[in-house]
């Protein structure tokens, strides 16, 4: 095995000449990048490259890994270290792609959605770029690092961000980045640059000489150099020039085309004779034109302020006219405003008197309660004094017969009858709380029953309102699933037929003017959310028509008659003569910046529709609020916006100053734009009131079982209740037949007179208690008497009031009426009015455009003719004088043709002539020029190529001699092949043999020493190398090392990044060295731990 030679192959001499700029900023630099240690002891101290290095990379979701890095590089020499699959061709692949390069220069890939990894939806990769010093690029801007940010999304697309040093994004179009790349002259897809193991490996593996030169279509050594773009440059320029010649080939043979051209309007134009007597009597009658449409105009001028003087005294008769309609609408709005001020005063007098009607009302009834409940007392008082009458008047006889008795042999007897009465008590006392409990229950069972039958009623009345509900759904349903196909169904299923009908009576002449209608068809929303409240303003004008007169109208009634029976109600029929301008509402609308009214929330293209609705239902003057309690502040809370009546919600509730009053429609059912909407929800909602029907079925069954149970409960209890009564009955008849018997007597005398005695002392305490009772009955009596005497006075003044407010409302609705009409009278002149002066307008404006017109005429006139000419022919007379000059002059032209045409032509044939001359005359120049240009860079690109050639060729025989290797490199650049030949060993004892005839590690040795070799004659800021020793053995790796690392040393400039699964144990220790280990991947680990190995780590590992 050959000694490794120790001198230096790359003298200080051949090194690259650092900037002095460069070497004081490298000494400020104080970071990893920092160097002044060299790999040997003869190289001077260089600086650390400024641009075009890669500072960091990191990805995401790239390839098989989803996090690697981020990777902080070396500004020199790199080491990426690492087992198979730990990531490190993935950084490689990253660099490329990441800087713009396509999936197929990989060698990984042919389409970047191969690069996403699996189970992800994209993938992201950022490259540093560093940008310092006086080369960097575009400074101000990005900073000391650019940071290209690529996404690459599942699709096979990708984007680009371009930021600065501080995060800014910069730029994301392609364009700036290969700007940048050109800029630091970075080429990914140069196999220079950037030599993948795949490329690196068919290159080794290669039996053509072709391959060498170029690989995969992609030229070798030509890329390397660049020589590829030249010669692609020159290419380009060769077909450029021979377009050029087609383009001279083209103009000179248009050249022969326009000569003859300029020769046949040149003898052309000597062949014009004169017009000249013509031409003068034709000046002179211009002149007298011109003033005689000055003598017209004027003429039209004085007609003109004739007709404004008319109109001028109308418009003074219409201004007294307005005043006096103005007069009478101030007597109809003041006769207005006291009928209604009488109104509101009763109003409010009725108001005040509500509270205290109210409050007697219920004294009246507290104190009839009150009285009838001290009633209920003393009856009660007075049954149980009779009672004690009674048992008085008993318990006297009782004792009487007592005594009378002197029977005194039947004792035995009177006993057991006196105990058989004990138990019969005892009996009816248990049969009388017997009693007491059904009589509670049968009281509970009556509630129930009662309770279920009125709940029956009141679910049977929300059934039949529910089933009302649902056959108007059902019927508004089918009108718009008819309207989906004529929009005119919506207001009526005859309104189409009844329209029909309309157009042929119309064209039958039946009618003066077309009636129009129905009205909503002929208004268009502003704003869809306002659709119910207009339709709760206009209700029944939607479907109105209008006529122009009476005897339309009875036209239209009797069209009506066939399509509405009698009975059923029929659209409104509207009379007002139809006009074609809107009305003027501007000075008596309503206006709030807010919020718009009808008129302006409608969108009307026919005035009769417009004018009618104002008429009707005055919708210049009322407001569309869409929020209910902002109604209530703009209508109520404060004074109510000028010359607003009302307001409507969206809702559809209506607003007035002290009133208010909520709609009863839900949905819009003329105006709504959706049908397809308004579909869904009613079939939806018809849907719910048929499971509603159906819920109220369901429990009005079952309130019918519970009402059958229940009264079969009570009637059970009923008949038990009156069993009891039977038996308590016969028990106490059995009880006062055993206590009659008086021959069986035998009550004590002593017991009965005691039990007489306490009778009538308790008879004493009821009578007194009833006085008490009767006096307070009394009392209270009068105390009803006189509160329903005060209900009933304040009552009858309510009911007086409220009479007195009747004929009152009457005549309000007949001064509204006045008013009304004196409005409608007032603004009926307005329009005649704004009418009149519009049309007065109109002529003080034909005056101001005639005087300006007479002044530009006679300006005209002065400069055709400067002194006026008393003309007599009238302006058409002169202009048919004109015309006949005019042909005779034509006739002349077009026998010899127009001289000033003829001179044009020619001028114009012969200018594009010698403009065409010139521009083949300068083509060609520039071809001779280009042929000089190009013969001389072709010769100097041959030159550069070879002294290329020379340079790698000595280079790569030095390199091998570093293990004592022999070789020659052959180029063909005729025919685009490079042959390498190989001698290992010494001297030249053996032929030189071809690459395919070396050891796997000779060849790897060999390919790195021709790598080397392109690397010392091509610029790029950095080199990358994937597994280049993956063939060598120790030897020839460790000479390929040293070899690598003095070339390192000696370009500082430059970054170089060496992948490879080796060791890296034996390098020598330098900051310039950084050793980037990767650990082996584990299962499920998703991010790959990677940081620099210190020197002690890698000799303890090793």
């Amino acid at each position: 095995m050959a000694k490794r030679k120790e001198e230096n192959f790359f003298s200080p001499e051949n090194a690259k000449r650092p900037r002095q700029e460069e070497l004081d900023d490298f000494d400020k630099d104080g970071d990893e990048d920092e160097c002044t240690v060299s790999f040997t002891n003869g190289t001077s101290t260089l600086t650390a490259a400024e641009v075009g290095i890669i500072e960091s990379i990191q990805l995401r979701n790239f390839m098989c890994h989803s996090m690697l890095g981020p990777f902080k590089f070396g500004s020199n020499v790199n080491f990426v270290v690492g087992n198979n699959g730990s990531g490190k061709s993935a950084v490689l692949t990253a660099l490329i792609v990441g800087l713009g390069g396509k999936a197929v220069a990989t060698n990984r890939g042919s389409s970047l959605k191969g690069f996403v990894k699996d189970g992800q939806n994209s993938a992201d990769i950022s490259i540093t770029l560093r940008n310092r010093g006086d080369d960097a690029y575009r400074a101000n801007v990005y900073g000391n690092s650019i940071v290209v940010q690529q996404h690459i999304s599942m699709d096979g697309s990708r984007s680009y961000k371009l930021k600065s040093e501080t995060g800014t994004v910069v730029s994301t179009r392609k364009e700036e980045l290969i700007a940048i790349l050109d800029h630091f002259n970075i080429q990914v897809d140069n196999p220079v640059s950037v030599l993948t193991q795949e490329m690196s490996k068919q290159f080794l593996q290669s039996k053509n000489e072709g391959d060498k030169y170029k690989v995969r279509n992609t030229k070798f050594f030509m890329k390397a150099t660049q020589l590829e773009q030249m010669k692609e440059d020159y290419s380009y320029i060769m077909e450029t020039k021979e377009r050029t010649k087609e383009q001279i080939n083209q103009g000179e043979e248009r050249l022969i085309e326009l000569k003859r051209q300029c020769l046949e309007k040149e003898e052309r134009f000597q062949s014009i004779a004169g017009l000249s007597t013509m031409k003068t009597n034709l000046e002179y009658l211009k002149h007298e034109m011109a003033w005689a449409v000055v003598n017209e105009i004027e003429k039209q001028l004085n007609a003109i302020r004739d007709n404004i003087k008319i109109g001028e005294d109308r418009a003074a008769r219409l201004d007294r006219k307005m005043e006096e309609q103005q007069v009478r609408l101030n007597e109809a709005e003041k006769k207005y405003k006291d009928i209604q001020d009488k109104l509101e005063k009763i109003s409010q007098e009725t108001n005040a008197r509500a509270p205290e009607c109210m409050a007697l009302k219920t004294d009246v009834t507290a104190k009839k309660r009150t009285y009838n409940e001290a009633e209920v007392l003393y009856n009660r008082s007075l049954n149980e004094y009779r009672a004690l009458m009674k048992d008085d008047e008993q318990l006297c006889k009782r004792i009487e017969e007592l005594k009378k008795s002197t029977d005194q042999s039947l004792e035995p007897e009177r006993l057991e009858r006196q105990k058989k009465i004990s138990w019969l008590k005892e009996r009816v006392k248990a049969l009388q709380d017997q009693e007491s409990s059904i009589n509670q229950e049968i009281e509970q069972f009556q509630q129930a029953i009662e309770k279920d039958k009125e709940e029956r009623v009141r679910i049977k009345r929300e059934e039949l309102d529910v089933k009302h509900i649902l056959s108007y759904n059902q019927r508004q349903l089918k009108e718009l699933k008819d309207s989906k196909t004529d929009r005119l169904k919506r207001f009526g299923p005859h309104v189409p037929a009844l329209l029909e009908a309309i157009d042929d009576a119309y064209r039958r002449g039946r009618f003066t003017c077309k009636p129009i209608g129905p009205l909503g068809a002929c208004i268009h929303l502003r704003d869809p959310e306002l659709a119910l409240a207009i339709e709760s303003c206009l209700k029944g004008l939607l479907q109105a028509y209008c006529c122009h007169n009476h005897a339309d109208e009875r036209v239209l009634q009797a069209l009506m008659e066939k399509f509405y029976s009698r009975g059923t109600s029929r659209p409104q029929i509207i009379v007002s003569e139809f006009r074609n301008e809107m009305y003027d509402v501007r000075h008596r609308a309503a206006y709030h910046p807010d919020f718009p009214t009808v008129l302006t929330a409608l969108e009307i293209d026919n005035a009769v529709v417009a004018n009618s609705l104002i008429d009707m239902r005055s919708i210049e003057t009322v407001l569309l609020i869409k929020s209910n309690s902002v109604a209530r502040a703009v209508m109520q809370s404060q004074k109510p916006p000028k010359n607003c009546r009302e307001a409507f919600t969206a809702d559809g509730d209506q607003v007035f100053a002290g009133r208010y009053y909520s709609s009863e429609n839900t949905r819009p059912k003329f105006l709504s734009k959706d049908v397809d909407s308004e579909i869904s929800d009613l079939e939806n909602e018809v849907e719910n009131k048929k499971a509603q029907i159906l819920n109220l079925q369901q429990h009005l069954s079952t309130l019918e079982k519970d009402i059958k149970r229940n009264e079969e409960f009570l009637r059970r209890r009923q008949i038990h209740y009156r069993e009891l009564k039977v038996k308590i009955t016969e028990s106490i008849s059995e009880i006062r037949e055993l206590e009659n018997i008086e021959e069986h007597q035998s009550v004590d005398i002593a017991t009965l007179e005691d039990e007489a005695q306490e009778n009538k002392i308790k008879m004493k305490m009821v009578e007194k208690n009833m006085e008490q009772q009767k006096e307070n009955m009394e009392h209270l009596k009068n105390l009803k008497i006189e509160a329903e005497n005060k209900y009933d006075a304040i009552k009858q003044k309510i009911n007086q009031l409220s009479d007195l407010a009747e004929p009152l409302k009457d005549e309000l609705n007949l001064a509204d009426s006045e008013v009304d009409n004196q409005k409608r009278g007032k603004r009926h002149y307005e329009e005649k009015q704004k009418e009149h002066l519009d049309t007065l307008n109109k002529k003080k404006r034909e005056l101001d455009m005639k005087e300006k017109e007479l002044e530009e005429k006679m300006s005209q006139a002065r400069q055709i003719c400067p002194e006026r000419i008393e003309v007599k022919k009238s302006a058409s007379i002169l202009d048919k004088e004109i015309n006949r000059l005019r042909q005779k002059i034509q006739a002349e032209h077009a026998s010899h043709g127009d001289r000033e045409e003829i001179m044009r032509l020619y001028q114009e044939a012969r200018e594009t002539y010698l403009d065409l001359d010139n521009k083949v005359r300068t083509l060609k120049r520039f071809i001779k020029l280009l042929e000089e240009i190009m013969t001389h860079r072709y010769k100097t690109y041959q030159q550069f190529r070879r002294c290329l050639t020379l340079r790698c060729k000595l280079y790569f025989d030095n390199l091998l001699s570093q293990r004592a290797y022999c070789g020659k490199m052959n180029f063909d650049h005729k025919n685009e092949t490079l042959s390498i030949s190989v001698q290992p060993g010494e001297g030249n004892r053996a032929a030189f043999n071809d690459m395919r005839a070396l050891s796997g590690g000779e060849r790897s040795f060999s390919t790195v020493c021709f790598i080397l070799s392109l690397w010392s004659i091509a610029e790029s800021p950095f080199r990358c190398l994937d597994e280049f020793d993956v063939y060598m053995d120790m030897v020839n790796r460790r000479i390929a090392m040293d070899m690598i690392l003095k070339m390192a040393d000696s370009q500082r400039f430059r970054q170089f990044i060496l992948l490879t699964p080796q060791s890296m144990s034996s390098l020598p220790s330098s900051k310039l060295i950084r050793i980037l280990r990767m650990s082996d991947p584990e299962r499920g680990q998703t991010t790959l731990p990677f940081r620099p190995v210190t020197r002690e780590e890698e000799e303890d590992r090793s």
